[in-house]
C-alpha cells in the first residue's frame, strides 16, 4: 500500500465551455443589478394648473333712497315740483274755526297789532281745496316766506309791506290786486273775516321765475327716532306759550298719534271740518318784537318780529324738547337751528309749527 501523501491526486473534470458562457453571463447581470439604484421612481411630468380667474369685481347696488317731500322730509314715491306757496290766515277770535291749517306743511304763528297772532301757513306736499280765512301781510312776513322762492298770497296790505314782499323775490297773488282765486264765503262770520281762497287757483298763476319745488327749511332727520329731540332732549308733554296777554297757545303731546295737539288758552284749537289742530313738530323761536312806525287802519300800531341775526330755541319732537339757537343771516337766507356747541338740531319728519315768541314780552315753558 501507498502512503497517503504519495496517492497520486484524481484529475479535475474540466468545466464545458457552454457553462462558462453562462456563468459569466450571469454574473455580470448580478453585477449590474447592484449598481442600478433600487425602486427609483419614474420621472413624473410637471403638472400646470389653469389659472384661477377672480370674479369680477361688481360693486353692490346703491341703497334705494326715496324721494321726500323738502319741507316735510316725509318719503313718497314722488314728489312734485309745485313751488312752495304761503297763504296768511287770521286767527282772532271771530275768525275761528279755519279751514285748511291741516294740511299745511309748516306753519308759523307771529304776534300784530291788539296782541293777537295771525299765521304764514306754507303749502307745497297737499293742495287744500280751499284755506281761509285769509288776511293781509305784515313787515315780518319777507324774512319768513322769502327763503322759499315761491308764492305769497294774501287779502292786501300797506303798500310798503306789499314792495317788501316784491323786493324779496317772492310773486304776490293778491285780492287786493286783482288775481284770481279769492272769493267771500257765506256762512262763515261777516267780512273781513270771510276771504277765503283756492289754493290750485294760486299755484296756477305761479310764472317761470316762481315753479321750482323750494329747498328744505329745516333739517329733517331720515326717521322721527332720529330727530335731535328725541335723541338727546328731556321729557316734555306740553310746550305752553306766551306769545301776548291774549295770545297763549298751548300744545299737548299725543302719543296716540304722534303729534303734537293745540289748545287756544284752555279749549282745543278746532277745524272747520272738525280736526284738531296738530304738529309733528313744535319749534319757538325767541324774537325782538318791534314798532315798525306804522300803524293799521284802526290806528293800532303795526309791530314787527326780527328775524334776523339769533336767539334762543327750542324744538320738540316724539314728547321731548331740547334747546338751541337760532340764526338767520339775512331776510332770504334759511334760518339754521343748533346746538350750543354747533350741531344741526334735526326735526322728525313730518309737519311744523313756528312760534315766534317775543323775548321780552313772551314765554315758553316746558313740563
Amino acid at each position: 500500500m501507498l502512503p497517503v501523501h504519495s496517492r497520486p491526486l484524481a484529475r479535475r473534470r474540466a468545466t464545458p465551455p457552454m457553462l462558462l458562457v453562462a456563468f459569466a453571463a450571469g454574473a455580470s447581470l448580478v453585477l449590474g443589478a447592484c449598481s442600478a439604484p433600487a425602486d427609483e421612481p419614474a420621472p413624473v411630468a410637471p403638472v400646470t394648473q389653469a389659472p384661477q380667474i377672480e370674479p369680477a369685481k361688481v360693486a353692490p347696488p346703491a341703497p334705494v333712497v326715496p324721494p321726500r317731500w323738502p319741507l316735510t322730509g316725509v318719503a313718497v314715491a314722488e314728489v312734485s315740483t309745485r313751488p312752495a306757496l304761503a297763504i296768511k290766515i287770521e286767527n282772532s277770535t271771530e275768525a275761528r274755526p279755519q279751514t285748511g291749517l291741516d294740511q299745511a306743511d309748516v306753519v308759523w304763528e307771529q304776534v300784530v297789532e291788539g296782541g293777537i297772532s295771525r299765521f304764514v301757513a306754507v303749502y307745497q306736499s297737499q293742495v287744500p281745496a280751499e284755506v281761509g280765512p285769509i288776511r293781509s301781510v305784515r313787515p315780518m312776513d319777507p324774512a319768513i316766506a322769502a327763503p322759499l322762492h315761491g308764492l305769497i298770497a294774501f287779502s292786501g296790505g300797506q303798500q310798503p309791506f306789499v314792495q317788501a314782499l316784491k323786493n324779496s323775490g317772492l310773486q304776490t297773488i293778491s285780492m287786493d290786486a286783482g288775481a284770481g282765486g279769492f272769493y267771500r264765503k257765506k256762512g262763515v262770520g261777516p267780512a273781513p273775516h270771510n276771504v277765503y281762497g283756492t289754493p290750485q287757483t294760486f299755484w296756477d298763476q305761479a310764472d317761470g321765475n316762481h315753479s321750482a319745488a323750494p329747498a328744505g327749511q329745516f333739517v329733517v332727520a331720515r326717521t322721527a327716532d332720529k330727530a335731535s329731540a328725541v335723541v338727546s332732549g328731556g321729557p316734555a308733554s306740553t310746550v305752553a306759550v306766551r306769545l301776548s296777554g291774549f295770545s297763549r297757545p298751548t300744545w299737548t303731546w299725543d302719543a296716540g298719534s304722534a303729534t303734537w295737539l293745540r289748545a287756544e288758552g284752555d279749549a282745543p284749537a278746532m277745524l272747520r271740518s272738525g280736526a284738531r289742530i296738530a304738529a309733528t313738530n313744535v319749534v319757538t323761536l325767541k324774537v325782538r318784537l318791534i314798532d315798525s312806525g306804522t300803524i293799521d287802519p284802526a290806528g293800532n300800531p303795526v309791530p314787527e318780529t326780527v328775524l334776523e341775526g339769533s336767539g334762543d330755541a327750542t324744538v320738540s319732537s316724539g314728547g321731548r324738547t331740547v334747546t338751541g339757537t337760532w340764526t338767520k343771516a339775512s331776510t332770504d337766507a334759511v334760518l339754521a337751528l343748533t346746538t350750543a356747541d354747533g350741531a344741526v338740531l334735526t326735526l322728525a319728519p313730518g309737519t311744523t309749527w313756528v312760534e315766534l315768541v317775543p323775548v321780552d314780552s313772551g314765554a315758553v315753558t316746558i313740563s
